[in-house]
């Protein structure tokens, strides 16, 4: 962990050009982190420190090039099903206590099915909820435990749980704004009281194309196709080119077809980096102080995420979308997220899905086994039907959702301006403080939805109180 590294007591140098990166993506990206001199070991790589010298290189890296012939739906779905089944038992192997987190959806349902049908006795299930009912999943998990009589568990998180996030903050180390973090931490908190190890569903949407926006890379390779295919023939353009931006969202001010046609004609780099940012470029110059802009204009998130676009081993839209997502967003913020919270508790969590057996054949699977006519992780809803109930298998994906939004309105109002506009927060020289406080006046009145991008503001300045302000007073 990056705190080991502080034990003296020390402040290392702050890189401002990772706080830059974190306000676009709600993680510091790897290699990067907070403090220049640190840097993190890339995933799938190995370093050697030998003879005073320092090697890193690549032992794994996943390619999505070569795709599997098997014949038909059904023996995609059977060797699916094996592959997974085996990870599962694999994983079932342990001398302490166990269960598995389930959130009523299909990724982490399938996993608590296959284990129910190794398992002697009931397995130990545990869910989170909220009693705010948009976001509330409990019905659905306890729904699937039902069906597959599971010695379920269930944990309600109620808007004090906010009061954690001093804790949270010390528990990730750097600065991470995915509000899930909260339930992922006391359901792990809750687990614990039960047993020692976990299993998981996570890495079923990085695999199998489980996001919603995953499908602009099918509209934009149909768009560019068609571009081609009929060019100089305005009539025809026009006509895809009505009916592709009618399928792509009017957001974030793009309302006009010619804007959102713009948009889509966009490197594919770019377009997703637009639909992942916490904050956009423009937004986050708006927001700094001229001297920070200053410090870090010359780094720009987009370039990191066409690096990522260029490195990834794929033939295809979806597939080099998967392969970005796989090297980035799961490493960095979901993987972190969960491991960080399990171990905080002395909770060991395993994810059957990330078996790199199952990894490599869901990146050799063809493109139809994936996304279907706009049905999502295709071969693993197949490969389960007649095992989980229909709803789960047909059910929209949800994910863990958290209300921060309302929080920031109402129960915890108080504790984000304390925290942002406090005169310690304002000298700190990133944010213009009247826009600060701009952001926080429009989510409040309701003119905006502004609970992702204050979440992230506040992460970042509870963040400096612990990992600078604190370790200043010491020294």
């Amino acid at each position: 962990e990056l705190k080991a590294l502080l034990v003296d007591g020390s402040v290392p140098e702050i890189d401002p050009v990772a706080f830059h990166h974190y306000l676009t993506f709600q993680y510091v990206p790897t290699p990067m982190t907070v403090f220049r001199e640190v840097r993190k070991l890339q995933p799938g790589h190995v370093l050697v420190y030998e003879n005073g010298k320092v090697s890193e290189s690549a032992y794994w890296s996943l390619h999505y090039r070569e795709k599997l012939v098997c014949g038909s739906d059904e023996e995609y779905q059977e060797e699916f099903r094996a592959l997974l089944k085996e990870s599962v038992q694999l994983r079932l192997e342990s001398d302490v206590p166990l269960g598995a987190f389930l959130s009523g959806g299909l990724d982490s349902s399938s996993v608590v099915a296959l284990m129910c049908q190794e398992a002697r006795q009931p397995v130990k299930t545990f869910s989170m909820g909220f009693k705010d009912e948009a976001f509330n999943e409990l019905p659905y998990a306890r729904e699937v435990a039902e069906q597959l009589h599971t010695d379920h568990h269930e944990f309600v998180v109620e808007p004090s749980a906010v009061e954690i996030l001093p804790t949270l903050v010390r528990v990730y180390d750097e600065p991470y704004a995915d509000p899930s973090a909260i339930p992922t931490y006391y359901v792990s908190q809750f687990s614990r009281e039960f047993v020692t190890v976990v299993l998981n569903g996570d890495g079923g949407d990085e695999l199998l194309g489980g996001y919603a926006r995953y499908r602009f890379g099918a509209l934009h390779s149909l768009l560019m196709n068609a571009l081609e295919l009929h060019q100089g023939t305005k009539v025809v353009t026009d006509c895809v080119a009505d009916w592709l931006t009618g399928l792509v969202p009017s957001s974030d001010g793009i309302r006009t077809k010619q804007s959102r046609l713009t948009r889509l004609l966009q490197p594919l780099s770019q377009q997703y980096l637009g639909r992942v940012s916490y904050f956009t470029p423009a937004q986050k110059a708006w927001l700094y102080t001229p001297e920070f802009n200053k410090t870090v204009r010359a780094h720009n998130s987009r370039d990191v995420m066409a690096g990522w676009f260029a490195e990834a081993q794929a033939m295809t839209q979806l597939d080099r979308l998967l392969s970005v997502d796989t090297r980035s967003y799961l490493p960095d913020a979901l993987l972190v997220k969960v491991d960080r919270a399990t171990m905080a508790h002395g909770l060991e969590a395993r994810s059957p899905l990330l078996d790199h057996k199952v990894v490599e054949f869901a990146a050799a699977l063809p493109i139809r086994q994936k996304v279907r006519n706009g049905e999502t992780k295709y071969v693993l809803r197949e490969a389960m039907r007649g095992t989980l109930p229909d709803p789960v298998l047909t059910r929209e994906k949800k994910g863990f959702a958290v209300p921060v939004d309302r929080w920031f309105r109402e129960e915890c109002r108080e504790l984000l301006r304390e925290s942002l506009l406090n005169t310690r927060a304002t000298e700190r020289g990133y944010f213009q403080p009247a826009r600060i406080q701009n952001l926080i006046h429009e989510h409040e009145q309701g003119k905006a939805n502004h609970g992702a991008r204050l979440y992230a503001l506040l992460m970042l300045e509870l963040w400096h109180r612990e990992y600078v302000d604190k370790r200043a007073c010491v020294t």
